[in-house]
């Protein structure tokens, strides 16, 4: 899915959202104003989306908790998996995914059942 449908797809739901290029400027960001959730690629120049994810869990604390994230990737083999959890992701998700199915994702994550 690219940047830009799933920013659209994203917006028509109505959240605000935020793009980055890179994971040090994701990192600016979330230092910054934690968001309500993170959906990151793993496949990202420089640096990928699992030393991302380990480097956000670090930067976390008592003032900004824990942000949901998803793992939205082409890599999708078992080993993958494992490893977007290890690396601190609460779900993992393969490309292409249908947008009311990630949406609904989402929705989970950021307003879990009672």
């Amino acid at each position: 899915m690219r940047e830009t449908f799933l920013r659209g797809m994203l917006e028509r739901a109505g959240p605000i959202v935020s793009t980055t290029a890179s994971a040090g400027e994701t990192r600016a960001i979330i230092g910054g104003l934690p968001p309500d959730l993170l959906i990151a690629d793993i496949g990202m120049p420089d640096e990928d989306g699992y030393s991302l994810m380990r480097s956000v869990r670090a930067l976390e604390s008592d003032r900004t908790g824990r942000v949901p994230a998803i793992a939205l990737t082409a890599h999708a083999r078992a080993e993958d998996i494992d490893r977007a959890f290890a690396s601190g992701f609460q779900v993992h998700v393969a490309k292409p995914v249908n947008a009311s199915d990630l949406l609904s994702m989402i929705a989970t994550l950021v307003h879990p059942p009672a």
